[in-house]
């Protein structure tokens, strides 16, 4: 069973910096593509950013040129760095990882971006 744990999450000033992690139950986070998305309150979860199995990195267009996903093979996890945050940033972010066509999500953690 997968497990994931994302953490890192607060309350930030506008133009502030946040890195989010995501720590995967075993080594999993190099073999099988992650994704970040985010749920704003009254809208629906959108993606945000993924990484793949052979390093390819996409961003969402609200992400790009401010946000860096990444991961680390020894510690199962993936990164998020938000840079230059923006109130519109405020939500739960959330983690998936799919294996063998299944998706498997964490619970999420709350960044809030005061104005």
């Amino acid at each position: 069973q997968v497990h994931l744990v994302e953490s890192g999450g607060g309350l930030v000033q506008t133009g502030g910096s946040l890195r989010l992690s995501c720590a995967a139950s075993g080594r999993i986070v190099g073999v099988n593509p992650v994704a970040w998305y985010r749920q704003a309150p009254g809208k629906e979860r959108e993606w945000v950013a993924s990484i793949y199995p052979g390093g390819t990195v996409n961003y969402a267009g609200s992400a790009e040129g401010r946000f860096s996903i990444s991961r680390d093979y020894r510690k199962n996890t993936v990164y998020l760095q938000m840079n230059s945050l923006k109130p519109e940033d405020t939500a739960v972010y959330y983690c998936k990882l799919v294996q063998s066509a299944t998706d498997y999500w964490g619970q999420g953690t709350q960044v809030t971006v005061s104005s």
